[in-house]
């Protein structure tokens, strides 16, 4: 299947560089996958398409704020460092800029030696294992040092940056956030759950790996990136309990859409409370087993994330609907606007 199938023109000032004040204001594109039928509505009508017993399945990773500026012990030279994936005994897999400055045996210093690290390793895509030195407790550090990684197509500065959160972000570990979810509040989620929409979580670690382009001409020849995930007993018994009694399984984003899909596949169509490391690719072609519906934003064109909306409602609906949304205006990626599929 050709990669670009899944292109299509996004003129740059629909790329939304702030969050909405409220997070509950942006639009909402309906998508009905069976149909092809589209219907614009705000984010707040989201509560009318639910219904009593279905399962609104959230990712409730925390992301760290995972960029650090330091300098070279040796030199006083300017490092910045990302931190993509914790590799245990304060190891950690990293993007390094400048990375010429940085071969094995770099100290780098932050916070006036708050925090140092080595480098270990170079990686075979160019980041770097790092070990990480301190006194203390490394989150808490990290808090005190480190800034929020916001996308690379986002150019402006976030005053707040727990508007870069979901309200009900919780196990730290993503190096970006789960943006489908940053349109809810805590209290529009009680009007939900007042409906008698059952609230679940599930946690995937995103990694930057989200924003890079497919480069490969054919979608089956792209390699996605791992990322960590964990179900929870509790998750599991309302996910199966659904299934069985064939109400509704909806995903708030594609990171929660991945880790019920791995989980499920490899278990007959039904969860099992357990963790592991995901590279799931879904693309047009795959069957759903957990999932009925699916909460996302507007995606990068040519992006694995098109190619899995595309997969649940259909390529041509999706990219009908992206059309769409384009000559609407609506705002796209992590601060955009939202699209539903059921």
């Amino acid at each position: 299947m050709d990669v670009q199938q899944f292109d299509f023109d996004l003129p740059e000032h629909l790329i939304a560089q702030h969050p909405l004040e409220d997070r509950t204001s942006s639009r909402l594109l309906v998508l009905e996958k069976q149909t092809g039928n589209i219907v614009h509505q705000q984010f707040t009508n989201l509560i009318d398409h639910l219904q009593a017993g279905d399962v609104l399945v959230m990712n409730d990773s925390r992301v760290l704020p995972a960029r650090l500026i330091g300098e070279k012990a040796e030199t006083g030279a300017k490092i910045e460092i990302l931190l993509l994936k914790s590799l245990g005994d304060d190891r950690w897999e990293t993007l390094v800029k400048p990375g010429k400055r940085m071969k094995p045996g770099t100290e780098v210093v932050f916070g006036n030696g708050l925090l140092r690290c080595v480098c270990e390793d170079v990686t075979e895509t160019g980041g770097r294992i790092v070990r990480f030195l301190y006194e203390g407790i490394f989150y808490e550090i990290l808090d005190q040092l480190g800034s929020m990684p916001l996308p690379p197509y986002i150019h402006a500065q976030l005053e707040d940056s727990e508007r870069y959160q979901t309200v009900y972000a919780k196990e730290r570990g993503s190096a970006a956030a789960p943006t489908a979810g940053l349109h809810f509040t805590k209290p529009y989620l009680e009007q939900i759950a007042a409906k008698g929409v059952q609230l679940a979580y599930v946690t995937l670690h995103v990694g930057l790996g989200t924003f890079r382009p497919v480069s490969a001409d054919s979608v089956e020849e792209h390699v996605m990136h791992a990322e960590y995930y964990e179900i929870s007993e509790e998750t599991v018994k309302l996910v199966n309990q659904a299934k069985a009694e064939g109400r509704r399984v909806i995903a708030v984003g594609t990171t929660s859409c991945r880790t019920l899909e791995t989980v499920g596949r490899a278990n007959g169509g039904k969860l099992v409370a357990t963790s592991g490391w995901t590279d799931i690719f879904i693309y047009p072609g795959y069957t759903f087993s957990i999932l009925d519906g699916l909460l996302t934003n507007f995606h990068l064109p040519k992006s694995t994330l098109v190619m899995l909306v595309s997969a649940l409602a259909g390529k041509e609906n999706v990219m009908r609907a992206y059309k769409t949304a384009v000559e609407e205006e609506y705002r796209f990626f992590s601060f955009g606007d939202a699209m539903f599929i059921l």
